[in-house]
């Protein structure tokens, strides 16, 4: 019967909103050729001429990019041998495969309508109304054939599934249509993230890896060569722009690398476009790393351009699955594309399609309406008048055979399509054997219909192992595992390029890091960051809003690197070490008996303590002599005691301290001057209360004998020695280490001093006492000034006290003016040793030489005189000093007989007494 021939009528309007999309593509339902009838040849009908059809019990759909895009308008392009030919030959082998196999689906063959997408998503659209024209109930009430007969309809194929597509923008707007049909749809190629979302595409499965685990492998990659700072650049469309962000959400989510810039590449670029592309990666120069989730084309055109722009070696290629280990990219281009890593999902090539390929040819592959333009293609020559290539090529034969008249190599998806074929092979099966057991064939249940809801969930339970012995599974979200091949686009020495596997990634990376070749072969890693890292002892300082950038600051003063952002100030007793990355403890010093600070004071304590043992010998050798008699013998030893006291606390205080040397430092500081001072003190208010009683009558003053003047003098001392001891039990003596006091602006030089407890108000009281008694001995002197010269040591010992006042006076800005200095220790030390020996020397010096000088070279002056009365002498004495106001120089006669005399009245008194 003859098909009808329509006469131009509006398309029945669809039960669902997708028809609208029909509503311009009338002809699949309404031929208009021909106002007669023709004869029904499916080989020949117009709507088989760009499909392959494979009849069958079951019919499987195929979408495969056998050309790509047309220019100016035109649909459809050059042809594509590989990801084309290929691909569709794939999927045909596997419906051979599976129709003879006896375990998988038995009695039941399995077809297939193969269509071409021509590499473009509307066209595919188009194309893919194809596959649910059988779920269209068609209207032809109002139809009628030319003689008045009702039409006959051609009955299309009933899908139950469709294999692909390849690109994921063709994937997705095939994926909108099908799911209204409920027609499930297996994919070997799309790779986008946006097709996981399982409420939008719910009848989309792939059994590829998501581009969001190749986004996360290609993270853990740039992450294992430490690039912190990297850009991206994507071909514009789903696949690159949703890689792209993927790749940004994982950054964002893990941190640790920041994008410089995220470049789009357009789908219609302009002249100079990729030129410009290049110039602004170049703006952020230090982002060496580019992460690319691009068709090869616009791969090639980037290289290039990097090529023209001097730039050979800069870039550091990080490339998605769509560059894998393809050759086309990087032909002619090989140093430009030196040291690319690029990813690509775990395959084997399948030696059963290798041999089922080679054996093609225009006599046994006229299936594949696409075959003889393949073989023009892939053979360089011309099929007869009507062949497709313009030119004067040679002529085909049909005798050439493929891999041995041209190049074979299988293409990488063609594992993936078979893997999806068989998926859609084992869920049917598994759909049969639950819906149709022990039944031989197709069962009314499946034979009618096959629900695609049902068979989806058949789909997403399959659980096998795939052409290449790898699991096929699928998640909830219908997303294969991930299992990838990481490869390096390498030159050897030899200077050939290939590509070379470095690693894997499956849930994790494997990256073999010494595999890993660089330009003119260097094995170390190449760096792609914003700042470099900061050196040890170095915080960084992130710049605002970019994390991976920072200026790094150095950890001044006693600051240590805390952390990579922070520096904290050290524990008072430490500093820095060298690197600035922890605390040490600052070295303690004392004052030690080699440094000069120290050998100066302790020479001339030496001298002092040397001469004073030196007149203490004298003494007590000629203690009954009358220069030693007049000189007040007890008062003498205790005054030298004093002097001795003075010299030998250098020592103390040169010594390194501890609890002992601290007690004897506390009681001995201010004793030695509290001894010398105190005796002077008795001895010049002895001789102020003579000479005041003596002018009032003739009785001599009370407390004026040697027992009386040791008396006045150790209770003077004892008030020294009541503070110490006050002082023990307020504060007990202990060490301790002052840090401050070296703490200098570099660190290095810090120390921390071991010293006493003793504070600088503590010194001041200490000696307060012993200077209170100096003062109150210096107005005593100043009071007798008018006694004789040599009378009673009253003239020596006002310049004595003159002069130890001008050292003490001296000693006090010295000594608190560098309390602030580093070298406090020591310069204080220094100075109040000295400070102690120059007030002893100067006594030993002004009222001890000159009697020695005369006992043991003068010793004929050392001899007794005529005893007077108290009475005499005074008067004597005071005659004396009327005429030395004239000039005369008495003999110094005077001077001894009062000493002995009112030595010998005292001892007369107190043995009267007895």
């Amino acid at each position: 019967m003859m098909e009808a021939q329509w006469t131009p009528t509006p398309c029945p309007r669809p039960p669902s909103v997708v028809f609208l999309l029909m509503a311009t593509s009338c002809t699949w339902l309404l031929p208009v050729t021909a106002p007669q009838r023709v004869p029904i040849d499916p080989q020949a009908a117009p709507e088989y001429a760009h499909s392959i059809r494979l009849d069958g019990d079951i019919v499987l759909g195929g979408l495969f990019p056998v050309h790509s895009r047309g220019d100016r308008g035109t649909p459809c392009g050059d042809l594509k041998k590989e990801k084309g030919i290929h691909r569709l030959e794939a999927m045909m082998f596997a419906v051979d495969l599976i129709n003879k196999d006896p375990e998988l689906l038995p009695n039941i063959t399995l077809g297939a309508r193969i269509l071409d997408t021509c590499s473009r998503d509307t066209y595919a659209l188009e194309q893919s109304l194809t596959f649910v024209q059988a779920l269209i109930e068609r209207d032809g009430s109002d139809v009628r054939c030319a003689n008045g007969d009702p039409p006959i309809f051609t009955k299309p194929d009933k899908i139950v599934g469709v294999i692909g597509a390849a690109a994921s923008s063709v994937s997705i707007m095939v994926a909108n249509i099908l799911r209204l049909f409920k027609i499930p749809q297996i994919s070997y190629a799309s790779t986008a993230p946006e097709l996981s979302d399982n409420t939008r595409y719910d009848f989309f499965s792939r059994v590829v890896p998501p581009d969001s685990y190749q986004a996360q492998a290609m993270m853990d990659i740039v992450t294992a060569m430490e690039w912190s700072y990297v850009s991206t650049l994507a071909s514009e469309g789903n696949y690159g722009e949703s890689g792209v962000e993927a790749f940004v959400q994982i950054s964002r989510e893990t941190g640790g690398v920041c994008i410089a810039q995220s470049l789009k590449i357009p789908r219609e670029p302009r002249k100079g476009e990729f030129d410009k592309i290049i110039r602004r990666l170049l703006e952020t120069s230090n982002a060496r790393a580019v992460i690319m989730f691009a068709n090869e084309d616009d791969i090639r055109e980037v290289l290039d351009a990097a090529k023209k722009n001097n730039q050979t070696g800069h870039f550091l290629w990080v490339g998605s699955d769509s560059w894998g280990s393809k050759i086309a990219p990087v032909i002619g281009q090989e140093r430009e594309a030196e040291g690319a890593i690029t990813i690509l999902p775990k395959r084997a090539s399948i030696d059963a399609f290798d041999r089922y390929f080679r054996s093609r040819s225009l006599s046994n592959n006229r299936r594949n309406v696409w075959f003889a333009e393949f073989w023009e293609e892939n053979f360089n020559c011309k099929l007869g008048m009507h062949g497709k290539r313009p030119g004067s090529l040679k002529k085909c034969t049909g005798l050439e055979k493929v891999g041995r008249d041209s190049s074979y190599e299988q293409e990488g998806k063609v594992q993936f399509v078979m893997d999806a074929v068989y998926a859609m092979a084992h869920a049917l099966h598994r759909m049969h054997r639950d819906l149709c057991y022990g039944y031989p064939g197709l069962c009314p249940r499946m034979a009618s219909s096959i629900d695609g809801k049902e068979l989806l969930s058949y789909i997403r339970a399959v659980n096998f192992n795939g052409s290449a012995g790898t699991p096929v599974v699928f998640n909830e979200n219908g997303d294969a595992p991930g299992r990838y091949d990481i490869f390096q686009y390498q030159i050897t020495n030899r200077s050939t390029a290939e590509y070379r596997v470095i690693g894997s990634w499956i849930n994790k990376l494997h990256l073999n890091v010494e595999a890993m070749r660089w330009k003119k072969g260097d094995p170390s890693l190449p760096p792609s960051v914003c700042s470099i890292p900061c050196r040890a002892g170095e915080r960084k300082k992130v710049v605002k809003g970019v994390p991976c950038c920072w200026h790094c600051e150095r950890c001044e003063g006693y600051h240590f690197q805390a952390s990579e952002f922070t520096c904290e100030l050290c524990p008072y007793e430490k500093r820095p070490d060298a690197n600035r990355t922890g605390c040490v403890p600052i070295p303690i010093i004392k004052l030690e008996w080699h440094s000069p600070w120290a050998v100066f004071p302790v020479f001339i304590s030496m001298l002092g303590i040397i001469a004073t043992s030196f007149v203490i010998v004298t003494f007590v050798r000629h203690n009954d002599t009358p220069i030693v008699r007049a000189s007040g013998r007890e008062m003498s030893y205790v005054l030298l005691t004093g002097i001795f006291l003075c010299y030998a606390i250098t020592f103390l205080m040169i010594a390194a301290p501890d609890v002992g040397v601290c007690s004897f430092r506390r009681i001995f500081l201010g004793l030695g001057m509290c001894f010398s001072y105190a005796a002077l003190l008795t001895k010049t208010n002895r001789i102020h209360r003579i000479f005041e009683q003596g002018k009032k009558s003739v009785t001599a003053p009370r407390f004026i004998s040697p027992a009386s003047q040791l008396a006045i003098t150790f209770s003077l001392i004892s008030v020294q020695l009541l503070g110490v001891f006050v002082w023990f039990a307020v504060d007990p003596p202990h060490t301790v280490v002052d840090y401050g006091e070296q703490r200098t602006q570099n660190p290095t030089s810090a120390r921390g001093v071991l010293k006493c407890d003793i504070s600088d108000l503590s010194l001041i009281c200490s000696l307060g006492y012993s200077i209170l008694l100096m003062v109150t001995c210096t107005v005593y002197a100043i009071k007798t000034r008018g006694v004789p010269e040599t009378f009673n040591e009253a003239k020596p010992i006002g310049f004595t006290m003159y002069t130890t006042c001008i050292i003490w006076l001296a000693f006090i800005p010295i000594f608190f003016g560098t309390s602030q200095s580093a070298e406090r220790m020591y310069i204080q030390t220094t100075t109040l040793t000295i400070s102690l020996s120059l007030s002893a020397s100067v006594s030993l010096g002004m009222l001890y030489m000159p009697k020695v000088y005369v006992i043991l070279f003068h010793p004929e002056q050392n001899v007794p005189k005529r005893k007077r009365s108290f009475k005499a002498i005074v008067t004597a004495a005071t005659m004396s000093g009327k005429l030395s106001q004239k000039g005369d120089r008495p003999n110094g006669e005077v001077k001894t007989e009062l000493c002995e005399s009112m030595e010998t009245n005292t001892r007369g008194t107190s043995e009267g007494r007895t």
